[in-house]
């Protein structure tokens, strides 16, 4: 493989892409004044891509913070989309639904505050795409618990899943991070050999999973 220099690429990108006004650009700085993470500029164009080229309309998120990706998600899918996005902390779940709001997308976005493994097991319907950027030491059970409310030829999407690369050099990993990054290996595991998906992983920002479900998905507990 080529050795290339991932900041100097980075930075080359990331500086060709526009910055964002209106709302998203009241959010970013509320998350940067705050240290609330958000989905990076260059995860949020390649949601752009994904969205209007799969022409995605229904969308579940498992991960609100304070909406922003709802609200880029939103932004993309346009009018006549639906959004249901979950959020375990009712704080945050508080300040997406102000933004939310501030924004007019009240009608289209919906929030849902409490466990998201709970939670799942009472969503209906069916989505055009999925989009995970929860706690990643989860990622395994949101996949069992919300797969079968995916479309065939619909989209699991997942941030974060490099994990600040420690899933891919040791050297890099935190003690404290052991379980989360083990259960991050056999999440990227699965879903890389699972003949009902196919997936790429794609190491930008921080690593960035995208499996299309091809058939209904089996678990060998």
């Amino acid at each position: 493989m080529a050795n290339i220099n991932y900041d100097y690429i980075d930075r080359f990108l990331l500086g060709m892409i526009p910055e964002q006004s209106g709302i998203l650009k009241e959010m970013e700085e509320y998350a940067k004044e705050n240290n609330v993470p958000i989905i990076t500029p260059d995860i949020a164009r390649l949601l752009t891509v994904l969205i209007k080229s799969a022409n995605v309309r229904t969308i579940l998120e498992i991960g609100t913070a304070i909406g922003y990706s709802a609200v880029h998600v939103c932004l993309c899918a346009g009018e006549g989309c639906a959004i249901t996005t979950i959020e375990r902390n009712e704080e945050s779940a508080g300040i997406a639904s102000d933004f939310i709001k501030k924004a007019g997308m009240e009608d289209r976005i919906k929030i849902v505050t409490g466990d998201a493994e709970v939670i799942l097991n009472d969503i209906p319907g069916s989505f055009d795409m999925i989009f995970v950027d929860a706690a990643k030491g989860q990622y395994m059970d949101f996949m069992k618990k919300s797969i079968d409310k995916l479309r065939i030829g619909g989209l699991f999407v997942c941030d974060n899943v490099l994990f600040r690369g420690m899933v891919a050099d040791r050297s890099l990993l935190i003690r404290r991070k052991i379980t989360i990054v083990k259960r991050l290996k056999k999440f990227l595991s699965f879903i890389s050999s699972c003949e009902s998906l196919a997936t790429a992983i794609i190491p930008m920002g921080d690593g960035i999973s995208i499996s299309c479900k091809l058939k209904e998905v089996e678990f060998n507990e």
